[in-house]
């Protein structure tokens, strides 16, 4: 082989020579010319990220075949509810919009078990070695970090300035995320058909490892058919707004938003269900906005007032103890804590009919 840049190579670290793996030419799964000596002839047809179901599904292939449904490779949760705040006509112009701004999250089998995520800024996460175990600091916080990285490991702010604790989960247990997420979870077998991640069996539900106490007063059926967990036990989380995104003079896709808050708000329940019964729940305002997608043309969103700005929320930062379980009057008849209708922007309270609390408990 002919000598080449550093920059050039692949860092494969020698281990992995040895594994499993190892034992698989590079071109079985890459694609490329495996007789050639000349560098720019056997990297022609080469692929950085091979299909899973043709690579990976030779041996594995309930997994890929769960993952290929799953709203980690298909990411429908998106096209969900764009198709609801849309309408037929303007959707080929949306998905043009997401597939130049959205689409990137997609993960592939090794965007998970071999690098970092593509959207994250790829990178091996140890000489091409196949993580079984992904490192959640490169992969799952890679693309959930914003949110739910920071709001788990206490790198966030009070409105106020103050530092907000880490969640009891991570500090002092130190969880990872496979702890409370199964493989089954994140594969998309636990839910095959779920075009929404809040669709179906909670999963994973507090009360998998923390059944009701009876002898804590507010653990009675009173509150908990009523009162989602977090409600009771998280505190200020991440609120993003108006997001809006644009190409570059040069066509690079990007995207603007308002500055994010913090806050802790308790809204209707607009997604009850056999497995979300509550009435109260926590919500989080997500970043759509009715001229996200102006750029690409007008009035994309006819239907954005069909779903709620403010939405069932799970925040990452549980507490045992929060400012609004310290006392029933806490949380009971304390505006502050509610999702009331000044909350809310003028242009988005029609949105949030459903969601709004009109009638402080």
């Amino acid at each position: 082989m002919p000598q080449v840049e550093a920059w050039a190579k692949v860092a494969v670290d020698a281990a992995f020579v040895d594994t499993t793996h190892g034992d698989i030419a590079c071109t079985d799964c890459h694609g490329g010319v495996d007789e050639s000596d000349d560098m720019d002839t056997a990297h022609e047809g080469i692929t950085r990220d091979p299909d899973p179901t043709a690579t990976c599904g030779e041996c594995h292939e309930a997994e890929t075949a769960d993952h290929a449904g799953s709203l980690h490779s298909t990411l429908e949760g998106y096209t969900t509810v764009l198709a609801a705040r849309s309408s037929p006509e303007a959707m080929p112009q949306v998905m043009e919009a997401y597939d130049n701004h959205c689409a990137s999250c997609h993960t592939s089998c090794g965007q998970c078990h071999v690098s970092r995520p593509t959207s994250a800024g790829g990178g091996l996460l140890s000489g091409h070695e196949f993580r079984a175990t992904p490192p959640q600091n490169l992969t799952c916080t890679g693309c959930h970090g914003s949110r739910v990285e920071n709001e788990y490991k206490g790198k966030n702010e009070s409105p106020g300035g103050a530092a907000l604790p880490a969640d009891v989960h991570y500090n002092p247990g130190g969880m990872a995320c496979v702890d409370c997420h199964s493989e089954g979870e994140l594969h998309g077998a636990e839910a095959p058909d779920a075009t929404h991640r809040y669709e179906g069996e909670q999963l994973p539900a507090c009360t998998d490892c923390h059944p009701a106490s009876e002898d804590i007063d507010q653990h009675t059926d009173a509150h908990l058919e009523k009162v989602q967990c977090q409600v009771c036990h998280t505190v200020a989380y991440k609120n993003c707004y108006s997001c809006h995104v644009q190409q570059s003079d040069e066509g690079v896709p990007y995207f603007r938003t308002e500055p994010s808050e913090m806050a802790f708000l308790i809204g209707r329940n607009t997604i009850q269900s056999a497995e979300r019964p509550w009435d109260y729940v926590t919500v989080r305002h997500v970043p759509i906005d009715r001229d996200s997608f102006a750029y690409y043309g007008d009035d994309l969103l006819p239907n954005f007032d069909a779903l709620p700005t403010w939405a069932f929320a799970t925040p990452h930062n549980v507490q045992r103890e929060t400012p609004q379980n310290a006392s029933c009057d806490a949380c009971h008849g304390n505006a502050a804590v509610f999702l009331t209708e000044d909350k809310i922007a003028q242009d988005e309270r029609v949105a949030n009919q459903g969601v709004v609390v009109t009638e402080i408990p």
